[in-house]
């Protein structure tokens, strides 16, 4: 499971990201559909032999 994220829209084409650990990003409509695409991906890859449930 990947790091956990909050988003805020901060104006019509910028999202601000905060992590978990502190970090932030300001992102364009573009780079935020990359991010979430990928973070989708991350998502889906759970290690072998692990429940993702527990």
């Amino acid at each position: 499971m990947g790091i956990g994220f909050n988003m805020d829209r901060i104006n019509p084409n910028q999202t601000q990201v905060f992590f978990e650990d502190g970090r932030y990003e300001t992102l364009t409509d573009a780079e935020l559909e990359v991010f979430l695409s990928e973070a989708a991906l991350s998502d889906r890859e759970e290690p072998k032999g692990q429940d993702p449930l527990n």
